[in-house]
Formats: C-alpha cells, structure tokens, sequence
C-alpha cells in the first residue's frame, strides 16, 4: 500500500533536488503517493500568500511531508515561512544529523552529531517591539520600574523559554538517544548569565535526564561548546540546544562534515514531520542542473525511517555514501577543485545513487 507523502517541491533550486529525491525514493521499491502543493515565492502569485491553507491542510491529513527550500517573499507579512509552518503545525523539534562521509572533503573526519534543537519559543518566537513605538515605550517604562536602565531608543526582541516547551524538547532529545543506540546527551545553554531564561532550560533538562539514566549527561556554556566542536567533535553525540543556538550550532557542525550541501534536516511535533535539507533556495543557480541534492536525499532517507521504512533508508544512505566515496560522480562543491569539469549535475547525481540503489 502506498503512503500518502504532502510535496512541497519549493523554491530556486528546490522543484530540481526535490525531483532527483523522488527518484531515488521511488527506485527504493517503496510506493509512495505524492500529494504535490506549492508553497514561498511559487505560491504568493497564484494564492496571495506564500503559505496557503491547503499546504497545511495536506501535512495534517498526510502527517508526513518532504520539502525543498523555499523563499519568503519580501513583503509577504511573514518573517519566515519556514517559522509559520512550524508554528502552525506545532513542529517543536528540529532534528539535524551531522555526519562525516568519506570522499566529502573537510579537516575534520569521524563526526557524528545530531544536534536537537527547540523550534517553537527564545528569540525566534517572533515577540518584538520595534524602537519608538508606543509598545516599546511601555515596555520601556515598565523596565524603569524595576530600576533597570535601557535606552530610550532601543528595539526589543523578548526570548522566553518555559518550562513545558524544553520538558518536552529534553525527553524528544533522550529518547532519540535511547531508540538510537546513542551514549550521550549534551545540554548547551547560556546560563551563568541568563539565569531565569538559559537557568530554567538548563534546571528543567537536568530533571529530565534523572529519568534515562542509561544515557549520559552533561551540560556546557555555548561559546566552549563552539570552541570544543572546533577542537574535539569526537567527544560530542546528541546536542540539546534552545532555538537560537541550536539555529547556529547546526550551521557550526554541518560546516565540520563539509558543509550545509550534505546536512539533512526534519522538523517533528506529536503528530506531523516535514523533512527538508538545511540549505536555502539559492535561486541564481535555478534550471541549471548543477546543485548538489545530498541535503535532500538524505533528508528523505530520514523521511523513510520515520515512516518504518528503515532498511530502504539505509539503502539510501549507503548509495549516498557510496557515491560520494568514489567521487566521480558528484556535484561541483563536492570535487577538490570546484571548477572541475567531471563535476556532474543534480539529475546526474541522483541517477548515480539510483545505480547503487539498484545493484
């Protein structure tokens, strides 16, 4: 029986890598039933809005979606649309696994992290004050009551962390290291000095890892973790990071496995997954057939486990790995000189790993 998959194909580059990911899906053996809807800068022409009703409507009657990157259109009343979707359909964790594979060139090698990061509240929740308004004087007024001092023309961007959205966030964080075989849970957090912000996440994973004592803990101030990830990725299994930090520190550890072109990413709640690459859209390289489409592969092989498919995922994974190894038949960003010639493109790419696929 089929599963019935929302197809977000996205943006620039998006429709090009999500079309090569569909491919190798579907030369899996699994069948799938693609539910195609559009949504960015594609849908805000044709439906007023970059993220129209019947996108949402899909993912809650499918549960489960694949999408490319998209854009959010200047001026289109959304921060992000990415932010939207994960708000809308309560997507509070985000899952990207970073991974070292041989053949993908960078100073680091044997890297395996997978950084979970809370997706719904800190700085990116979207509750600011622009500088001279009148909800920023009265924000402004009720600081000079307690006796603090700000200036008079500052803006404000307000991070609130409570403490049933890092309850559920921790226990996402320790049962993904229980189902996985993984040995160690790493809180990151900033508070020696925002302590009733950073405090209250820290004080809260502490409680939660009292009850998985078959998984280590340990917890360490963002800016060491940053220059522990630089000097020893090795001592690192699964990060436990609030929004923002969890935001740059994926970016720091896909950059230690040669970067956003091979990190896969999902975005998980209770009762919906929408799994994409960590890339953007990068629309100036749009119809050329040249964008690597790993980010995606991989992020559908996550797709496949999430559904129980899990011997197709490691199908995927292995012929990704393959590919990549040998080196021949891979993107320009993957090649030691990125003007190499023998680079291939997208299609060409995707049709290699369906030939490992299929041996």
């Amino acid at each position: 029986m089929p599963y019935n998959i929302t197809l977000i194909p996205g943006d620039g580059v998006g429709p090009e890598i999500t079309e090569a990911t569909k491919q190798v899906l579907e030369a899996t053996g699994v069948e799938f039933r693609w539910d195609v809807v559009y949504g960015g800068a594609s849908a805000l022409e044709k439906y007023g809005t970059p993220l129209p009703q019947h996108v949402l409507d899909s993912i809650r009657r499918n549960k489960v979606a694949l999408k490319g990157p998209i854009t959010t259109p200047v001026g289109s009343g959304f921060r992000s649309v990415n932010v939207a979707l994960r708000k809308a359909l309560d997507l509070y964790a985000c899952l990207r696994p970073c991974k070292s594979y041989p053949g993908v060139r960078s100073r680091y090698q044997g890297v395996d992290i997978v950084v979970v990061r809370e997706n719904t509240e800190d700085l990116y929740s979207g509750v600011e004050y622009e500088r001279g308004t009148p909800e920023a004087a009265k924000l402004l007024s009720l600081i000079s009551e307690t006796g603090q001092e700000v200036r008079e023309d500052s803006g404000f961007s307000i991070k609130a962390i409570s403490e049933t959205a890092t309850r559920r966030i921790a226990r996402f964080a320790f049962e993904y290291a229980r189902s996985n075989g993984r040995r160690k849970v790493t809180a990151v957090h900033k508070a020696n000095i925002m302590k009733f912000s950073d405090g209250l996440f820290l004080e809260t994973a502490r409680e939660v890892a009292k009850g998985y004592p078959d998984i280590d803990f340990e917890d360490i101030i963002v800016d060491n973790m940053c220059m522990q990830l630089v000097q020893r990725p090795e001592l690192y299994d699964v990060l436990l990071l609030p929004n923002l930090y969890g935001d740059i520190i994926s970016d720091l550890c896909a950059g230690l496995v040669g970067g956003l072109g091979i990190a896969p990413g999902a975005n998980l709640g209770d009762d919906f997954a929408v799994f994409e690459p960590t890339h953007g859209s990068a629309p100036k390289y749009a119809g050329q057939n040249k964008v690597n489409p790993t980010a995606m592969i991989l992020s559908a092989a996550m797709m496949l486990r999430h559904i129980g498919e899990k011997e197709a995922a490691k199908r995927v994974e292995n012929a990704v790995a393959q590919v990549l190894a040998e080196g021949k038949h891979v993107t320009y960003d993957m090649k030691p000189d990125r003007d190499d010639p023998t680079a291939v493109g997208t299609s060409q790419f995707a049709e290699a790993v369906i030939e490992k696929l299929r041996r």
